[in-house]
């Protein structure tokens, strides 16, 4: 007799669990996060990758908008890359800021040579549809497009010069740490002269469409997925970046992993990390703007996130998101460059225009999401602690909703 209540016990639960999960999947997709990749002043004109944390493919067609404001600022800075191998010798034996190269000629001191200056809000505007293929298969299509702006109120609250310099004077970070005010704010300086000779210089209000893209998922049914509630899905991209600057095609591969844990009280657990590689300028229609010279970026990212199921069967989640790219241009190349900037004017990072190309961009993303059977909204904020002002600060908002029965 025991045995047979105990049998039905365990029939009942698993048959909630079943329940709870299956009405769960009705209206949240694992971690469905919006687009949170940086508005990096290089990275803008490639068609980067946005993580994929969903457990399995949209039942229905989806539409989703997305718009992200970030705010980009390196003063002007000056780069030399001395030819000689020599001359590369000597140079990476000093420090970086104490290393001295008199350039005269190309004859006698041959050197490539470049320089950037970077002040706006650059704003994205993506519009994308994904598109259910099969039980296991999904395909995303994405629009993407820009806005260089001066960040004035009330467009640009949160990320504007003006709100990022009260929260250095007041807050943290100190009276204009890296020059802001010194150069003066709501300015567009957007100028950027590769070692090719090739410009790329930008206004107030210049639009452009960046690209459009091509992300295809597939979800494999794995034992996993039942007994351990780990779920992986594949992705292949495929990115036509058609701005005048970089007119080229990208191509990129990514894996995801997501854990779903059911707790207590309507609450629901996910953990996800995933990778990524993008083989940037595969094919170049033109002659285009050196944007790094590392031809792949890779990314590893992170997710942990917190939801809160409600009886009318709508969701509460909260997010924490770390992503980690690899570096635009060479390494090696830092160790023998020679930088030019106006380092006695202003406190500091003048150099970070071209310094942080040889470093990784770290960033953590704060996402909030409202989501019901039929509309899903997530808002965000991005932060760079390691301060590298590409961007210093990001905001973002989307909206998700399906356009099929």
């Amino acid at each position: 007799m025991l045995k047979k209540i105990l049998f039905i016990v365990i029939c009942i639960h698993s048959s909630f669990i079943i329940a709870q999960e299956k009405d769960s999947l009705s209206i949240k997709n694992g971690i469905e996060n919006p687009n949170l990749l940086s508005t990096h002043h290089f990275g803008i004109f490639s068609s980067r990758i946005s993580t994929n944390f969903k457990l399995i493919p949209l039942k229905k067609t989806s539409l989703t908008f997305n718009s992200t404001s970030g705010n980009n600022f390196h003063p002007f800075v000056e780069a030399y890359f001395p030819k000689d191998p020599q001359v590369r010798e000597q140079l990476s034996q000093v420090i970086w800021h104490d290393r001295r190269f008199n350039f005269v000629d190309q004859e006698t001191t041959p050197a490539d040579y470049m320089n950037i200056v970077i002040d706006a809000v650059i704003k994205e505007f993506r519009v994308g549809i994904n598109i259910p293929l099969a039980k296991q298969h999904e395909l995303g299509i994405t629009l993407r497009s820009y806005l260089i702006t001066k960040g004035k109120y009330p467009f640009s609250f949160f990320t504007g010069d003006e709100s990022i310099e009260w929260f250095h004077s007041n807050i943290a970070g100190g009276e204009d740490p890296y020059g802001r005010r010194y150069y003066g704010l709501n300015q567009v300086n957007f100028k950027y002269i590769d070692r090719n000779g090739r410009t790329l210089e930008l206004n107030n209000n210049d639009f452009f469409i960046g690209g459009l893209e091509f992300n295809y998922y597939y979800y494999p049914t794995l034992s996993i997925n039942k007994t351990r509630n780990i779920f992986i899905n594949f992705g292949s991209h495929f990115g036509l970046n058609t701005s005048k600057f970089n007119s080229s095609v990208d191509f990129g591969l990514s894996a995801n992993a997501i854990k779903k844990i059911h707790l207590k009280n309507n609450y629901e657990l996910n953990i996800a990390l995933g990778t990524n590689l993008l083989r940037k300028n595969l094919i170049n229609f033109k002659e285009v703007i050196d944007l790094g010279n590392n031809p792949y970026l890779g990314t590893l990212e992170a997710n942990i996130e917190i939801t809160k199921y409600t009886k009318k069967g709508n969701y509460n989640a909260f997010g924490v998101n770390y992503q980690a790219q690899s570096r635009y241009n060479k390494k090696k190349e830092a160790d023998y460059y020679k930088l030019l900037g106006k380092w006695r004017e202003i406190n500091g990072g003048w150099y970070n225009g071209v310094g942080t190309l040889y470093n990784a961009q770290s960033t953590w993303n704060f996402v909030y999401t409202y989501g019901r059977p039929r509309l899903k909204l997530s808002i965000y904020i991005k932060e760079d602690f390691l301060v590298n002002n590409a961007p210093d600060f990001q905001t973002g908002i989307s909206l998700t909703f399906p356009i099929s029965k």
